[in-house]
């Protein structure tokens, strides 16, 4: 009798900027089956964005209480708001036999290695750097000093990349998100 295969985390991370929300959109519009965790945040919500569904919106109060009280699976500070991984949601769905995907920065992908060892990390690196420039400075909802910031910051997440199991180059939206159902082993 064959062992019961168990999906693993799936992990990814990358420089801001580089498209990972884009790349995770376009593989639940088409595997909605895969569970993307969704993260608690500090900060405001940008138009079009709702409470529950991109992010839980939460005070500095709130998001102190997770912490202290461990119920965050990683968190991180970055352009100076909060993000965090609500731990139970996540050990649910895996202990459910359900593919969990968790779509956050470098210093969280590395506390979720730590705690989860047997987690897959994977890597979404921009086809050049002035193409990550470009996005980051087209957005237009960011002031300059918050812009240089992402830059200053997204050079500091590419020298990391050795430390993902496995790189893609996000070059193409489509492309990009097969190669991660690929890896996730989604049928």
């Amino acid at each position: 009798m064959a062992a019961e295969v168990r999906p693993r985390l799936t992990v990814l991370s990358g420089p801001s900027g580089v498209g990972k929300s884009t790349v995770v959109a376009h593989m639940r519009k088409v595997h909605p089956e895969v569970w993307l965790s969704v993260s608690a945040t500090t900060r405001k919500p940008r138009p079009g964005e709702r409470h529950g569904v991109q992010y839980f919106f939460v005070t500095d109060d709130e998001f102190d209480k997770l912490v202290a009280n461990g119920e965050l699976l990683e968190w991180a500070e970055f352009a100076g708001n909060r993000y965090g991984t609500p731990r139970q949601a996540v050990l649910d769905r895996l202990g459910a036999g359900e593919p969990v995907l968790l779509e956050i920065d470098l210093q969280g992908a590395r506390q979720v290695k730590e705690s989860m060892p047997d987690s897959r990390l994977i890597f979404l690196a921009p086809p050049s750097w002035d193409e990550l420039v470009r996005r980051l400075t087209g957005r237009g909802t960011e002031s300059p000093e918050v812009i240089e910031r992402r830059l200053a910051a997204a050079k500091v997440e590419l020298a990391a990349e050795s430390e993902f199991d496995t790189t893609l180059v996000n070059t193409s939206v489509e492309d990009v998100a097969r190669e991660l159902l690929a890896l996730m082993a989604v049928a």
